[in-house]
């Protein structure tokens, strides 16, 4: 097949989606196909437009990639891609929404409020707010926005207001939540509509305080631990629920669901993750090995899943 990747980018995951791009480029070209690599930003649109190809394969992460936009521009030139949707996209990269819908099938979320910061003269009543509604420690993020980009986790009430700020510069609503310690765990899902299977939980072990860009991504930042040591009943439930948002969501064909195992031994999930990073070091093609599905096979598969259903 011809299969256009696009990479790159303009969110701040950009350095990310470069390292999935030549990841994705390079299993393609492995397995046969006539790939062309696009490092995609919103004014590359008219190249996009022009496309012939068979395929796109979407390697970028975050907002204009992760987020419904791209997908819809696709879906109106009728290129089909790999992946999720425009609705599913959009509802997985908006915590604050995609987290009622979880809890209203039974799926346990962290306790969490969003707020509208496109006006700074409002930051003095969501401070006062934030320190009436939420006990120390908690969580000040964006409320789009991946790779734990402008997080915070607040544990003295003098990082309020800065926090507000950090998130704030990434996105027009910012989520705050209530810190949940734990285990770190995530679960990819693979598979065709109402058949998706999870593949095998991986606990993460981070060197840093907490999982977060460095841990991710800089080599030794943590240790991905496949399969995770959990009891088979926790990870039976891990598996289900995995499955479960991701369908609750409407996702396609592959996404990751993060959790955090919380000291009463129950997932408490975080987020769905439709296009999670794929460079061949990363948490998705870690679990896909443990079944013995190389990177190059995992990445022909997603295809093969893509082109039988879009």
């Amino acid at each position: 097949m011809k299969i256009a990747v696009l990479y790159g980018g303009t969110s701040g995951e950009r350095e990310v989606s470069l390292s999935t791009g030549k990841g994705i480029i390079q299993a393609l070209k492995n397995k046969g196909h006539d790939v062309v690599g696009i490092d995609f930003s919103p004014e590359k649109i008219s190249e996009i437009l022009k496309l012939d190809v068979d395929m796109v394969f979407i390697g970028l992460h975050g907002r204009f990639g992760e987020d419904g936009r791209i997908q819809g521009l696709l879906d109106m030139v009728g290129l089909p891609y790999v992946g999720s949707g425009v609705l599913a996209s959009a509802l997985a990269m908006d915590k604050a929404k995609s987290k009622q819908i979880f809890s209203s099938k039974g799926i346990l979320t962290a306790r969490s409020e969003s707020y509208d910061v496109t006006k700074r003269e409002t930051f003095d009543s969501i401070q006062k707010h934030i320190e009436t509604t939420f006990n120390l420690p908690f969580v000040i993020k964006p409320n789009q926005e991946g790779s734990t980009l402008g997080l915070t986790i607040v544990k003295e009430a003098s990082q309020i207001r800065q926090g507000i700020e950090t998130a704030a510069q990434s996105d027009s609503t910012i989520l705050v939540e209530e810190y949940i310690g734990g285990r770190e765990v995530t679960v990819p899902v693979v598979g065709q509509k109402g058949k998706e299977q999870a593949l095998p939980v991986i606990e993460i072990i981070p060197k840093n305080d907490y999982y977060d860009f460095d841990s991710k991504y800089k080599p030794g930042g943590s240790e991905h631990i496949v399969p995770a040591h959990l009891d088979l009943p926790l990870t039976e439930r891990l598996k289900e629920e995995a499955v479960l948002a991701h369908q609750l969501l409407g996702c396609e064909v592959y996404s990751r669901v993060d959790f955090i195992i919380n000291e009463n031994n129950e997932p408490i999930i975080l987020e769905v993750n439709t296009l999670p990073g794929m460079t061949p070091t990363s948490l998705f093609p870690d679990s896909a090995q443990e079944v013995g599905w190389s990177y190059d096979d995992l990445i022909q598969k997603f295809v093969e899943l893509s082109s039988s259903h879009k």
